[in-house]
């Protein structure tokens, strides 16, 4: 009822199990799929995986939206391939928002659980190996935007650089990253400790 309330959002289809989901989201190929963490038949992170994980030949944008508050369903969602984030007492304004946003190729995390998630990725851990191909400085600077939730547009005017010069710039990070997502990158920053 929210989403369909909106003048530029369409439901394009509601189902009742993890199977459904998948072959739905296949078929009509949507902007953004909304998925639970629980489900039956297939659970949202099994679905996140088919629709959107590595590997996937022209992923979906997923959000996970759940009542489940618990570190190891948000890192399993977001290293499935989840562009964002959502539980479920976060209120109908930020639900629209994330829908917007992944539908635009930007990320949404609820708040209480961003705070969680940057303080897991920021301890300590063993160095990632050499990059055939390493980013360079100005690459860098846009993974630490990137990282602190900056829009293209906010990375462009904080570097005195183009919209279409930050999106090149994005388009040479995945590739060398192996990465699809703006959370992937972000992940990246935090575990390599380019951002802390």
């Amino acid at each position: 009822m929210i989403l369909d309330a909106q003048p530029d959002m369409e439901v394009v289809s509601a189902v009742a199990d993890g199977a459904e989901a998948v072959a739905e989201a296949r078929r009509l190929r949507p902007d953004v799929c909304l998925l639970d963490i629980r489900m039956p038949k297939l659970d949202g992170l099994e679905v996140t995986r088919a629709l959107a994980g590595p590997g996937v030949e022209n992923p979906l944008r997923v959000v996970i939206v759940t009542t489940f508050d618990l570190d190891e369903y948000v890192y399993g969602a977001l290293r499935s391939g989840a562009i964002g984030f959502l539980l479920k007492d976060s209120g109908p304004t930020l639900l629209i928002e994330a829908v917007r946003a992944a539908a635009a190729g930007d990320s949404l995390v609820s708040p209480s659980v961003t705070v969680r998630l940057l303080q897991h990725l920021s301890r300590p851990r063993r160095s990632a190996p050499p990059m055939d191909d390493p980013l360079t400085d100005r690459e860098l600077d846009v993974v630490r935007l990137v990282a602190k939730g900056r829009t293209n547009q906010e990375v462009a005017a904080e570097l005195f650089v183009s919209l279409s010069t930050v999106k090149t710039h994005l388009g040479s990070i995945f590739a060398k990253l192996g990465v699809r997502n703006r959370v992937e990158i972000a992940a990246w920053a935090w575990e390599s400790g380019v951002v802390s």
